[in-house]
């Protein structure tokens, strides 16, 4: 089987590692891939954005299944171009992407099929936003309605900073992701993600996984794409797994089937626990990035086999084999993320760093010269490991970290606390 996957980030690297185990996979093209994807992969310079490219791309190489990594060619349609051109393609058509590329859609889903979340306001023009923010106060949540790379959220504790998260929004800063700007209710809480294997009608849960979106240790600075991750999660423990996508993940399965799109590919809920029960903060329709790493170290049985399910409705009644350990990713950044960063740094220690027992280092923003690796994004290595428990894949990724040295970087050294806290009070 010849297998293209779609993206140029960590998550796909995640991906050709995890499906070049399956025997029935025999090659791999990304496009455009990264330095890491050169390895288990050939890399093919085309545009996650170039839906006829990519569909012209696959016929040439004679691809027998495509799996799109990120949000963008989902939203941009290239399921439906694929399986026009007759090549099955794992992800949801443009119809359900429309469940992350517009926040107001997915809350309309959300309201339609009970699914309980923050109350919000949609607004297409500043004046109306602030006399809203106005009547309601601080603190607010406030979203560009469409794709903003993960960075397109503020949360807004002052009066001053809503005025401020709005002129930026209606600047253009973001284009036509913040036209429409959606004004929550602040929600308190653990946040947590739920990601599901769904093929229209039946949802098989990954177990739980934790993002930090915040650019520094504590959860302070701007937001970004994802600074690590690790899974499980403390706070959804795999014994609740089933009765949280019976909450949060099936009811909108059900909604979108009732609408005639039905759900094909990774429903990731983004959750907030909050003292009053959980509570959808949104809706991703691909796997995380960083979450996909340590979830896929973690998975114990053929990718391909899942993925195809999904795509022939065949997925009722399968069960998820997954190794015992826990697994933690640490993403290191370039100085300047999620602003403007730095280019062109090499990379050293990333062959010490997999030299360590169970840990992976998945590459992003790089680009390799030869034997070299240099910094060619934001966001530039995850590094990954697996650990008897938390502490021990926390251990182990920060070990890995230390072997790594690459100028004007930096990573968050707090990966996994609040799970490791949260497991001290239960005990």
């Amino acid at each position: 089987m010849r297998i293209l996957i779609i993206g140029s980030g960590g998550r796909e690297h995640a991906l050709a590692w995890k499906l070049k185990q399956s025997p029935e996979v025999d090659e791999i093209f990304v496009a455009p891939g990264n330095g890491g994807t050169a390895s288990p992969a050939r890399n093919l310079p085309v545009s996650d954005s170039d839906v006829p490219g990519l569909v012209a791309l696959a016929r040439e190489h004679g691809i027998d299944f495509v799996v799109p990594g990120p949000e963008l060619p989902l939203t941009l349609g290239v399921v439906d171009a694929m399986t026009e051109a007759g090549i099955p393609c794992f992800g949801p058509s443009a119809a359900c992407a429309r469940l992350e590329g517009s926040k107001a859609f997915a809350k309309e889903i959300m309201q339609a099929a009970g699914v309980p979340t923050a109350a919000c306001g949609v607004f297409s023009d500043k004046e109306s936003a602030r006399a809203f923010a106005a009547e309601h106060g601080a603190p607010l949540v406030i979203k560009a309605d469409g794709l903003a790379a993960g960075k397109g959220v503020v949360i807004a504790m002052t009066m001053q900073e809503i005025d401020a998260a709005l002129d930026d929004m209606f600047s253009g800063r973001f284009g036509a992701a913040g036209e429409t700007v959606l004004m929550e209710e602040f929600l308190r809480g653990e946040e947590v993600s739920l990601l599901c294997f769904c093929d229209g009608e039946s949802a098989l849960p990954l177990p739980s996984a934790q993002d930090h979106k915040a650019a520094f240790d504590g959860d302070k600075g701007p937001n970004t794409g994802g600074m690590g991750a690790y899974s499980p999660a403390p706070v959804l423990p795999d014994a609740d797994l089933g009765r949280m996508a019976d909450l949060t993940v099936r009811p909108v399965l059900r909604e979108m089937a009732r609408r005639g799109t039905p759900f094909k590919g990774i429903l990731y809920a983004g959750l907030m626990i909050t003292d009053n029960g959980p509570k959808v903060l949104e809706y991703n329709v691909r796997f995380g990035d960083p979450e996909c790493q340590p979830l896929l170290m973690r998975l114990d049985e053929d990718l391909i086999g899942l993925m195809r399910a999904c795509v022939d409705g065949t997925l009722a009644g399968r069960t998820l084999r997954l190794k015992p350990q826990a697994a933690l990713g640490v993403v290191l950044a370039a100085a300047g993320y999620p602003g403007s960063y730095l280019k062109g740094m090499e990379i050293s220690g990333i062959h010490s760093a997999e030299r360590l027992a169970s840990v992976c280092v998945f590459q992003a923003g790089t680009r390799r010269e030869g034997d070299k690796v240099f910094a060619n994004g934001g966001r530039v290595l995850c590094v990954t490991a697996l650990g008897e428990d938390l502490a021990d894949a926390q251990k182990h990724a920060y070990e890995a970290m230390n072997c790594i040295s690459m100028p004007d970087s930096f990573y968050r050294r707090d990966i996994g606390a609040k799970g490791l806290k949260r497991l001290r009070e239960v005990k």
